[in-house]
């Protein structure tokens, strides 16, 4: 019967199906979620607000430009007189016609300027009592909250980090320029190209804000009369209905930032709660398994659940405990059976060298000396073989698996035997298909472990007997079957036939031959590899045993 020893199976040494990658994991679209959202909707409102800004300027601008039209037509047909075919604005009849015009319309402020760029009259200039001039500014700009006017520096402020050409705001910043719209002497040349613009009708619309927070617009329109410009109406009006809207607008918001931050710290707290508290959870966990509590797992069952990132690495974490302990656990037993396996050729040679002290017998001293040649032959044995299967584990988590033509191994090892081999030993008998059968595996280690069941088959086959090596490709994996006509496995024994210090000695065979650790580094081995290995017996039709049986199965090269 063949020896062979085991380790306990664990889920690592399973088979457990690869994990597809995830190009966009579940985190990773909550941490988008978080970052992307609030700065979306403030920069959509701060692009809409802008764009709102831009419509009503638009508005009042075409507005104010209808009305200086009407105004310089009216100043163009009722303030001129015609000398020698030439048209000449009067002063004295545009002045009052001026004023009438411009009275119905309080924020709105009225210059009319020669050809040459001269203020000729003005509608909040007026003549008092003895010819005095009197002025009438625009009224006072409304009082501006405090919240109203930090919300526009607000406001201002984040526009300005904005690139200049993702800007369409038409307004124009000139808080320290307030009277640069103006034709007032020192023409130079270029006041005279805007004042030919201006008589051509091609000045465009100037949006400013005061330093007393006006906004105010103006727009210049040439005053005609018979196709000849006589003048400019320069037309400019405080459009305190924007900015009543935009300060609507900008509290809309200050409403949707405040929303935007709501959403960002109530979606911190939840990746808080879906991320940090897993994560330190997993570390009280870990603490508790290095501390040796929590054997059978002390992960909590709710984050083992999780399909995430988080649930997967908490099921290794929790898969890892177990195969540590299930190490820990194999060595110990390990260290036993080494202790006893050992104490039993000690205390034989023990005991005949206390009785080869005593007696003087020639022959018995012999047989004693014998007998400790024996057991000193089996513990070197046995401990040349736990160093090999100490070693198995640790050399194949270095070496990485290659292609390995298992036919060519087979055909080699049965011609070697058959060719060595005395007279009445069995036979070994290779079945193989024709070419190569690569799998993978690493040569040395797989040459082993069939040296170690051909071995284990020669010596339970009787003389003249044969030994079948069969190899073929199974779906994805190369099958090797080493099959002999012994006397077969009795079936209580089956499922121990791979443990450590199992042995079954054939008949006739010397004890101590063998260590009971040749099955066992062989299953180590083939498990190392990714593959598996199993016994049974040969049967013919009627359920006779024919012999034993064992399969190799290693993935595929």
């Amino acid at each position: 019967m063949p020896d062979g020893a085991t380790l306990p199976q664990t889920p690592a040494t399973l088979g457990e199906k690869p994990r597809r990658r995830r190009w966009v994991s579940p985190l990773l679209r909550r941490i988008l979620l978080m970052n992307a959202l609030p700065p979306a909707l403030l920069a959509a409102a701060l692009l809409y607000l802008d764009q709102y800004q831009n419509g009503l300027l638009a508005a009042d601008v075409e507005a104010l430009r209808t009305q200086a039209r009407i105004y310089a037509g009216a100043i163009g047909e009722a303030a001129v007189r015609v000398e020698n075919d030439r048209a000449i604005l009067v002063p004295e009849l545009a002045r009052p016609l001026l004023r009438r015009l411009v009275e119905p319309s309080a924020n709105t402020q009225a210059r009319i300027f020669d050809i040459t760029g001269l203020v000729v009259a003005d509608s909040r200039v007026r003549e008092g009592s003895g010819g005095t001039v009197v002025a009438e500014p625009l009224p006072p700009p409304a009082q501006r909250s405090v919240l109203s006017t930090s919300l526009s520096g607000l406001y201002e402020r984040l526009l300005r980090l904005l690139p200049r050409n993702a800007r369409t705001s038409v307004v124009v910043d000139t808080a320290n320029d307030a009277d640069s719209f103006d034709w007032q002497p020192a023409l130079g040349p270029d006041r005279r190209e805007e004042l030919r613009m201006a008589l051509e009708g091609g000045v465009t619309p100037y949006i400013r804000r005061t330093p007393e927070g006006r906004l105010l617009v103006s727009v210049a329109e040439p005053a005609r009369r018979g196709g000849q410009s006589v003048g400019i109406m320069l037309l400019t009006r405080e459009a305190r209905e924007v900015d009543q809207r935009l300060f609507e607008i900008r509290l809309s918001v200050l409403a949707l930032f405040l929303l935007a931050l709501a959403l960002t710290t109530a979606l911190s707290l939840y990746l808080a709660q879906t991320l940090a508290s897993p994560i330190l959870r997993l570390a009280t966990a870990a603490a508790d398994m290095r501390q040796g509590k929590g054997r059978q797992g002390s992960v909590p069952e709710d984050v083992l659940a999780r399909r995430d990132e988080i649930g997967i690495l908490a099921r290794d974490l929790q898969r890892a405990a177990r195969d540590l302990w299930a190490r820990i656990d194999a060595n110990e037993r390990f260290a036993a059976d080494v202790a006893h396996e050992l104490k039993n050729p000690l205390t034989s040679v023990r005991s005949a060298i206390e009785t080869l002290r005593r007696i003087e017998d020639t022959n018995a001293q012999k047989r004693l000396l014998e007998i400790i040649a024996n057991d000193v032959t089996r513990m070197d044995r046995l401990i040349g073989d736990i160093a090999d299967a100490s070693r198995v584990d640790a050399e194949l988590s270095r070496t990485v698996p290659e292609p390995v033509d298992v036919s060519m191994i087979l055909s080699v090892l049965a011609e070697l035997h058959n060719t060595t081999r005395k007279d009445h030993d069995p036979t070994i008998v290779p079945e193989l298909p024709e070419g190569p059968l690569m799998a993978l595996a690493v040569e040395d280690r797989l040459v082993q472990v069939i040296r170690n069941l051909i071995g284990n088959a020669l010596s339970f086959s009787p003389p003249e007997g044969r030994v079948w090596l069969r190899g073929r490709a199974v779906g994805q994996e190369i099958e090797i079957q080493v099959e002999d006509e012994g006397p077969g496995i009795p079936e209580a024994k089956l499922s121990g036939i791979f443990d450590r210090f199992y042995t079954e000695r054939p008949q006739g065979e010397r004890f101590g031959n063998h260590s009971g650790l040749g099955l066992s580094i062989s299953k180590q081995i083939v498990e190392g590899l990714r593959g598996r290995i199993s016994a049974d017996n040969r049967r013919d039709a009627e359920g006779k045993v024919l012999g034993a049986r064992f399969v190799v199965r290693l993935p595929q090269g």
